[in-house]
């Protein structure tokens, strides 16, 4: 565990619980030991406590008050899921009737843990006070098995040595950052093939590689419970969340092409996305993990779905026939229901207590990378970016092109005249830079018109801050040192 670096108060606390937790739940004796917390906003007095255990619990509970020491209040469910293939099973308890704005110490189950984990509820509708979160896009695993120092061949940017890697840099955020937001591509265990053909990996078979698999994915929980053990983790549907062929992988060398066909049942249509997460959807009308919204202080948030149910007749990215035909979803049975809801959910916004209205999606349509490029979701901007103007959404967040790039607020591949002094179109951030083991993408030259800031050669996230209700800023900060590397302000002429 020397890998982590140097910690707040909070996060430290974390670290130790989770040292403790990993030691102890590597024993399959203890089979119902608490593994890869998480927390994520339920509505605005509510949480869900979830955790991961070798074996199936029948009443999952989580113990918790607002002292470490006077943890009095018990919240049980009866959600313990897993599916085929998984190693594990997620257990989910939601808890409600919370104060706002308020921490709250907890421990799943009733272990044997010293120290418990903590949560902070959201703030108030209406609260205008400052605070910022953290935003990674396209995180993948850390360490022998994902970003290391060393690649295979044909993978590129490792880290360099004594760099720090993403997920230490937000443990060292500590309280600086209230959440963790992740708008797809999450741990990226379908790399498993990909790893083994180039060299990282040692080789298996197709069968014996839903293993490797499901080992990436609960590693790259481990780690991040030093992270979401402290802070609500909120997720978005990404397109290496979809299957375990990461889009359909080549092995050049002996001219194999490997598709989703190869996947196991418990492998494919998100279902391990769909399993470990549980997001305010039924709070917000919106459907499972994959859209959904929530009110944070000042601050409406929305996470969106560009993977699949697009409507209008779009096809998504992941759906048959799809940009990579990844023959996932569509998850609603009824007829744009994605975009039905997106336009209603903003409708009803009230911009007096929450002046600030920011979107996030996996996939971006603004993005230096070729017009003819795959990695540019086109139907999503025919989609979503009309109501996206008609609703005066402030800041539109991406990913899944392994940069970063701050473009100018646009509306139809045109740059707001105003720029960010109180333009009337999105603002539109692209950052899929936060690192896993392939390494980043190349942008193209020149860049587009409206690009104003870009960069392909450093891992990193994005840090909001919302100062009042007309200024917010975005910094993108090295991983690596904790240097903001790009920096801009946005102001907004709301109403507060």
């Amino acid at each position: 565990m020397g890998r982590f670096a140097t910690l707040t108060s909070s996060a430290l606390t974390a670290f130790a619980l989770f040292s403790t937790t990993e030691a102890a739940c590597s024993s399959k004796k203890n089979d119902t030991c608490p593994m890869q917390v998480r927390s994520a906003y339920a509505g605005p007095e509510g949480m869900v406590v979830s955790w991961n255990t070798y074996s199936r619990l029948s009443d999952p509970f989580v113990r918790y008050g607002k002292s470490p020491h006077h943890m009095d209040k018990v919240a049980v469910s009866y959600v313990s899921v897993t599916y085929p293939t998984s190693t594990t099973y997620n257990n989910h308890v939601s808890i409600k009737d919370l104060e706002p704005n308020a921490v709250y110490y907890y421990v799943p189950m009733d272990g044997k843990e010293k120290t418990p984990f903590t949560f902070k509820t959201s703030r108030s509708v209406g609260d205008k006070s400052p605070y910022s979160i953290a935003v990674v896009v396209d995180l993948g695993l850390i360490g022998p098995d994902g970003l290391t120092t060393h690649v295979g061949t044909g993978a590129a940017n490792p880290l360099k040595p004594g760099d720090k890697n993403t997920i230490q840099s937000l443990e060292a955020q500590g309280d600086v950052t209230e959440f963790l937001w992740h708008p797809g591509d999450i741990a990226y265990a379908d790399y498993w093939l990909k790893e083994e053909i180039q060299g990282f990996l040692p080789n298996t078979t197709i069968e014996g590689g839903a293993k490797v698999y499901e080992s990436l994915l609960n590693q790259f929980y481990d780690e991040m419970t030093a992270v979401t053990g402290v802070k609500p983790y909120m997720v978005g549907p990404g397109n290496h969340e979809a299957n375990c062929d990461n889009g359909g992988t080549t092995d050049k060398v002996h001219d194999i092409k490997y598709n989703v066909s190869i996947c196991l049942p418990g492998q494919t249509n998100f279902t391990g996305f769909i399993n470990h997460f549980r997001m305010p959807s039924a709070q917000s009308g919106g459907l499972g993990n994959f859209w959904y919204s929530f009110d944070h202080g000042m601050v409406h948030y929305v996470q969106l779905d560009t993977e699949t149910d697009l409507g209008h007749g779009f096809i998504g990215p992941d759906e048959p026939n799809g940009v990579e035909a990844e023959d996932a979803g569509p998850f609603s049975t009824l007829k744009d229901a994605q975009t039905k809801w997106l336009a209603k959910d903003l409708a009803s916004v009230d911009r007096s207590k929450t002046p600030w209205i920011i979107v996030a999606g996996h996939h971006p349509w603004y993005a230096s990378i070729g017009t003819d490029a795959s990695d540019v979701c086109f139907d999503c901007k025919d989609v979503f970016e009309p109501i996206f103007l008609e609703n005066n959404v402030d800041l539109v967040l991406s990913g899944h092109v392994h940069a970063y790039e701050r473009n100018a607020p646009t509306a139809n591949f045109t740059a707001d005249p105003k720029e960010l002094n109180n333009p009337s179109s999105p603002w539109y951030i692209m950052n899929g830079a936060a690192g896993h083991y392939d390494g980043l993408d190349t942008l193209t030259e020149p860049r587009n018109s409206y690009s104003r800031f870009s960069q392909d050669t450093a891992y990193g996230w994005s840090k909001l801050t919302f100062h009042n209700c007309t200024h917010l800023t975005h910094e993108f900060v090295s991983s690596a040192n904790g240097t903001v590397l790009d920096t801009a302000t946005l102001f907004k002429n709301h109403k507060c």
